[in-house]
């Protein structure tokens, strides 16, 4: 099988070095030659590291072929869009890569928070495209929900179910919702938390020990937004609203002023907690 993967930022490389490591040929694209090198160097030192921990026996990064143009998938046999979270521009991919695949390809899209069936709809064959979306970091979580769209032909689905097993993943079957199966459930739970924090006045190192130590969390809600990253928690908060219109959906005003204040979690050095950097 060979595999391409549009986008190689943070989600992207993911994918991409979880299909190296499966061993699979695999394209990769981005909009510059030297992203592309930044992407491989990245993906290049995570393996090296996992050979030194013993944890795999050895890799191949020559599986790995950069490209700045989108015509180098059309020997692909799945596609993997992991693009800026954006439904014009994934459209407009989505729309680009019927043109060059090869009409048995099957187009995945990695959303989080857009709808698959409207990606799908700007292709004119949409019963081959479908969502898989890898949580962050994807080399490290191992759930990858496959996401069928209104017109996923069975074929296309299965196709997707399978590459997710042969990428090591766990992966779960659930249909076009807004917000799927995990952000659907836990988007509005950790805006419930976060809202709580002034209600019931309590500190975040006490709101995340309540929920480790009563809840049996592995990580505390405010360790957690701080991880996902506060913009990004924002961003897709917001778009569960959009589509929703459930109060609970609806990013807290403390977050939006702290994304829009830079205080982003772990990335910018600081959210609920100081980070080293």
């Amino acid at each position: 099988m060979k595999v391409g993967v549009v986008g190689l930022g943070t989600m992207g490389a993911g994918i991409a070095q979880l299909a190296v490591e499966a061993g699979l040929e695999t394209v990769g694209r981005e909009v510059t030659d030297e992203l592309g090198e930044k992407a491989r160097g990245r993906i290049e030192h995570f393996l090296s590291r996992k050979v030194e921990k013993s944890q795999i026996d050895s890799f191949d990064i020559g599986l790995l072929s950069l490209t700045t143009d989108v015509s180098a998938f059309a020997e692909c046999d799945v596609v993997i869009e992991a693009i800026v979270e954006e439904l014009e521009p994934k459209r407009k991919l989505f729309a680009e890569l019927e043109r060059v695949c090869r009409a048995d390809a099957v187009l995945a899209t990695n959303t989080s928070a857009l709808s698959v069936t409207e990606i799908a709809g700007a292709t004119s064959t949409p019963e081959r495209v479908v969502g898989m979306h890898f949580f962050n970091p994807a080399p490290l979580m191992p759930l990858v929900e496959i996401v069928r769209a209104e017109r996923t032909s069975d074929g296309a689905f299965g196709t997707a179910y399978a590459l997710g097993e042969r990428l090591g993943k766990h992966p779960i079957r659930c249909h076009d919702t807004p917000g799927f199966v995990v952000n659907r459930i836990l988007i509005p739970l950790l805006n419930d938390c976060v809202r709580v924090l002034d209600e019931a006045r309590v500190t975040p190192a006490d709101l995340d020990a309540g929920m480790k130590h009563g809840a049996g969390w592995p990580m505390g809600p405010c360790e957690l937004v701080d991880l996902v990253g506060i913009d990004v928690h924002v961003h897709a908060s917001e778009a569960l609203w959009e589509k929703l219109r459930e109060p609970r959906m609806a990013p807290p005003a403390r977050l939006v002023a702290m994304a829009n204040a830079g205080l982003l979690g772990r990335k910018s050095g600081r959210g609920f907690y100081e980070y080293g950097r």
